[in-house]
């Protein structure tokens, strides 16, 4: 029996939309700078995580460099990668179940915030949302706990049973671990089902109508 969650906070990418091509064409176009080449599918694994950590973790960059590839990544993003994106079918119908039954709908993503209200904006789904909260520019409030948690300070929500996380990567589960909110992993988007398993979310779903039956 599931509770009854009066915040409910999402996930962007790989949650509410599948940003695969704006995303990987942006990674692309970053590395490309540095003369490194890699395959699209390659760079599949970067939707999710800050974007920093993956320059840095993966390609073992300087700070001074993971600057550099940022401005770079933002570069192509901000002009075509942003577009480059869909919304997952379903979405929109459940925005508007949620908002019906008065839930509060929150966003909470390691995407700058700019652009995360831009990518709402552009798929007509912002009226849904209460509060838009992502990371800011200078790659600060990137982590997933830091944005649940600025999310939550600003919305003045006080009692963590009465919200729910959602998000397809273990980033977002241990996000809401962190913050202690219960949270609903999806299997749709960019996380399988090994890696949700491994961080144990409160619930794990094959596809975005299953939340009704949680919400």
């Amino acid at each position: 029996m599931s509770k009854d969650y009066k915040y409910i906070l999402f996930d962007l990418d790989g949650t509410l939309t599948d940003p695969k091509e704006g995303i990987t064409k942006s990674f692309q176009y970053a590395l490309k700078h540095f003369g490194i080449e890699e395959d699209l599918a390659n760079l599949e694994k970067f939707i999710g995580p800050p974007l920093h950590d993956s320059f840095r973790d993966d390609y073992n960059f300087s700070e001074e460099e993971v600057e550099e590839a940022v401005t770079k990544f933002r570069e192509y993003f901000a002009q075509n990668g942003i577009f480059e994106n869909k919304i997952f079918s379903g979405v929109k119908e459940v925005l508007e179940y949620l908002h019906s039954n008065n839930k509060r709908i929150l966003l909470a993503t390691s995407k700058p915030t700019i652009f995360a209200e831009k990518i709402l904006k552009h798929f007509e789904i912002d009226k849904y949302f209460e509060y838009i909260g992502g990371s800011n520019l200078d790659g600060s409030r990137s982590e997933k706990n830091e944005v649940i948690n600025h999310v939550l300070e600003v919305c003045k929500v006080s009692s963590m049973e009465d919200v729910i996380m959602i998000g397809d990567r273990k980033y977002d589960v241990i996000g809401a671990k962190k913050i202690g909110v219960d949270s609903i992993g999806v299997l749709y988007g960019y996380g399988d089902l090994e890696e949700l398993q491994e961080v144990n979310p409160t619930y794990i779903i094959k596809n975005i109508e299953e939340l009704k039956n949680i919400l």
